[in-house]
């Protein structure tokens, strides 16, 4: 057995924090395809979301330094356990973990970043009131005014899961690059 370990907003695009807009309903629909596809030698695992876990839904756009700051690692280390009480418990033979270019928790190599001093906290809260149209603006304003920035390093669960699964292959999927994304994709499941 094989075992795909996959974030869930890949899937499922509603666990997005401001909702779903149209990549991720196309990221998530290229995704169920390809697993569609998978033989019987594999397995998928979608983790509980780690933001969902700690902050709920919706929630305003936040980057790895805020959610460190809300107590994301021991989230974080609390799914990883699951996960490793799992590959414990099957021992696959492949294992293959896929994430999210630029997502604070499931980044696999590229996480995003701000200064978590400055973070208008109070958005996390008033986010559940605004509409899904009025989540998309202000989600925007939210990344400009605190001058998120993508840089290269690991969400907070992928940095636990890649420190304790190092033999294990580890994919991010760029929302922006989908089509790539899928192709580098198919081809690691392939091998």
């Amino acid at each position: 057995m094989n075992l795909l370990i996959i974030a869930p907003c890949l899937l499922s695009p509603f666990y997005v924090y401001r909702g779903p807009k149209e990549k991720e309903y196309e990221t998530a629909k290229r995704l169920r395809e390809l697993i569609g596809k998978l033989g019987d030698d594999w397995q998928v695992l979608a983790y509980p979301c780690p933001e969902y876990a700690l902050i709920g839904w919706p929630r305003a756009p936040a980057s790895r330094e805020v959610y460190e700051k809300l107590g994301m690692r021991e989230r974080a280390k609390v799914i990883a356990d699951f996960i490793g009480r799992v590959l414990t418990e099957e021992k696959p033979e492949k294992v293959v973990f896929v994430g999210v270019k630029g997502s604070p928790t499931c980044g696999v190599f590229h996480t995003s970043s701000s200064d978590p001093e400055g973070y208008p906290y109070r958005a996390m809260q008033e986010f559940f009131y605004l509409s899904k149209e009025e989540r998309l603006e202000r989600s925007k304003e939210l990344v400009e005014e605190g001058g998120f920035k993508l840089v290269e390093m690991p969400g907070i669960l992928f940095e636990i899961l890649t420190a304790r699964f190092p033999e294990a292959l580890h994919l991010e999927i760029d929302k922006e690059e989908v089509e790539g994304s899928i192709e580098r994709m198919r081809k690691v499941l392939r091998d």
